[in-house]
């Protein structure tokens, strides 16, 4: 065996765990999003440690055209369904139909105090969430 040193992580759990969508009958999301088909995007793979300062997902273009900036509403809950904060994002991304990348956005945990429920526990003391996410809307570019 050679000197070099080890990069992969091993038991990442990265595009098997989907993240839930919000439902349309949710009290919560605003009337303007009943003209976005919330099925265009798929996110998987989630993943945010206690002592990250960002959030990283695979989101997969289910649309037939090239899309840009998709713009999503997240929802953060306690383990028991509490809610923690709900915010929007855009993610500057450019998809090909059927195309799938991993992005990243600031996170909402400032303070470094929580962690994804689905990805390692940390040694310091953290407190697991929940995500779930409903498109709010995404670009096309016109040209190439």
């Amino acid at each position: 065996m050679d000197a070099r040193t080890r990069t992969t992580r091993k038991n990442l759990r990265s595009t098997e765990v989907p993240v839930d969508m919000l439902e349309p009958s949710d009290d919560l999301l605003p009337d303007s999003l009943l003209d976005v088909d919330p099925n265009a995007v798929t996110l998987k793979g989630y993943s945010k440690r206690a002592s990250e300062s960002k959030e990283s997902f695979f989101i997969t273009n289910n649309t037939s055209h090239r899309m840009s900036t998709v713009r999503l509403l997240l929802r953060y809950t306690t383990m028991n369904g509490e809610l923690l904060t709900q915010r929007t994002v855009s993610v500057p991304v450019s998809l090909k139909p059927g195309e799938t990348k991993l992005v990243s956005v600031k996170s909402f945990d400032v303070q470094r105090l929580f962690y994804y429920y689905a990805g390692p526990q940390p040694r310091k003391q953290a407190t697991p969430f929940k995500v779930a996410y409903r498109l709010t809307g995404y670009d096309i570019p016109v040209g190439n």
